[in-house]
């Protein structure tokens, strides 16, 4: 039985923390790796209140993002994810991402520097599915 676009899609963002952010950076794309926790389809990820990212998307709060590729050949699955980004220093979403690994950056899901990016898609694209043709995941 074949899978669903939006049950591929789920186990590429269960399979997959790592992707590109798109911002825009004085009228041009800038794009960064970035790691990704996914909440059914709701992407979350940590940075530093100060950085250009924050900066670009106070401004402009639209993203693109690529996720799941994994470089194994032409015909690998990944998403193209449009959406729209809220900074948040909300405790309790700092408290929901943080893991061990952010130790590196900062010093506990309190540090005063952390603000989380919360992405809600307003489009996900399966792309390189085995029809080929780009398909579109319902997510809400």
């Amino acid at each position: 039985m074949s899978k669903t676009p939006e049950q591929i899609a789920s186990k590429i963002l269960e399979d997959n923390m790592v992707g590109t952010m798109a911002t825009i950076k004085e009228n041009k794309p800038h794009t960064r790796y970035m790691t990704f926790f996914n909440d059914n389809f709701t992407l979350y990820t940590v940075t530093g209140d100060g950085t250009n990212k924050v900066e670009e998307l106070s401004r402009n709060p639209y993203t693109h993002i690529l996720i799941g590729y994994d470089g194994k050949g032409l015909g690998d699955e990944f998403l193209e994810i449009e959406g729209k980004v809220e900074i948040s220093s909300d405790d309790s979403m700092r408290e929901k991402v943080w893991n061990d690994v952010l130790k590196g950056w900062f010093s506990g899901p309190h540090d005063e520097n952390m603000v989380i990016l919360k992405v809600s898609p307003t489009k996900i694209t399966l792309m390189n599915t085995k029809s080929n043709e780009p398909v579109h995941v319902n997510f809400g």
